[in-house]
């Protein structure tokens, strides 16, 4: 077969279908083409039936939804966030009775020797069942600017394989474990019995649209499983690879104090930068509990 008569693979993935911007009770102001929605006027503390379930559609229709200008408690919060399901309790809260076990603090100092997310991730997808959404309240932003986190889509990462390895991947299964993170890059005490960790496909559904996900990520994924491991190694670097290479993906949330952002950890990674040394940011987060994602 000749180079020329070879298939040619498009660069672009085209939009599925315009999205929505009006819904019943409110407007959404579009910071991407292909992922994330600014709402402003809405108060998240006093959600009406109409508005929950508009918030839902739109939540499907952008997968990051960010709500300006919020004055929150922790109830209101954990409250906004039983909307879509039970509160999940992260892994590093086990056997911390000083802790709010559904509320995560999320706090970057002068001081502090990491800040939480930096680098590409779905949030504890160790889990057997891992969070279908997390939705984090920023309180305190950098008075230098900064502290923006990016978001990509994973529905468009999974349509811009190629149709042999998109192939090759929808068979495999890959390893999530907490310890890489928790351990490796935070420095924490494993609590009894170890860290989550469990294997989920490589490329799974989402529960609601039914949509193809890539669902590997590089804070969580250490290997596939049945692969050699340098076969699992250069599988995953290109995975990786993937949400570096193509800003396309991307959306950026750049926030202001009181900011509330909803994102689905179904189909969607995010990536906190720390570019603010050594001011702070405070904020605190709160995530549903989902279900075991589906094998294609």
């Amino acid at each position: 077969m000749s180079v020329a008569s070879l298939p040619k693979l498009s660069k672009h993935v085209p939009l599925r279908e315009a999205r929505r911007t009006e819904y019943r009770s409110f407007s959404v102001t579009p910071i991407a083409p292909h992922i994330g929605a600014e709402i402003r006027g809405l108060d998240l503390a006093r959600l009406t039936p109409e508005q929950i379930a508009d918030v839902k559609a739109a939540w499907a229709d952008w997968l990051v939804l960010v709500f300006r200008d919020q004055s929150l408690t922790r109830e209101q919060h954990k409250a906004f966030g039983r909307h879509f399901g039970r509160l999940h309790v992260h892994p590093m809260h086990h056997g911390r009775p000083d802790q709010d076990p559904e509320i995560l603090v999320v706090k970057t100092t002068a001081q502090s020797p990491y800040t939480a997310g930096e680098a590409w991730h779905t949030d504890v997808s160790c889990d057997a069942i891992p969070p279908l959404g997390s939705a984090l309240y920023i309180t305190e932003t950098p008075e230098s600017g900064g502290g923006d986190t990016l978001f990509a889509n994973m529905y468009m990462a999974c349509e811009m394989l190629s149709p042999p390895m998109k192939a090759f991947l929808e068979g495999l299964d890959a390893v999530h474990d907490g310890a890489m993170p928790y351990i490796g890059n935070y420095g924490s005490k494993a609590p009894e019995g170890g860290y989550p960790r469990h294997e989920h496909p490589v490329i799974t559904r989402h529960p609601v649209t039914g949509r193809e996900v890539l669902y590997v990520n590089s804070g969580f994924t250490t290997h596939i499983a049945g692969l050699q491991r340098w076969e699992s190694r250069a599988v995953l670097d290109m995975c990786f690879d993937l949400l570096k290479r193509e800003p396309k993906l991307h959306c950026r949330v750049r926030w202001e104090p009181n900011t509330l952002t909803l994102w689905d950890n179904r189909c969607t990674q995010h990536h906190s930068v720390w570019d603010y040394y050594p001011y702070s940011r405070y904020g605190e987060r709160v995530s549903i509990v989902g279900e075991e994602p589906p094998a294609r």
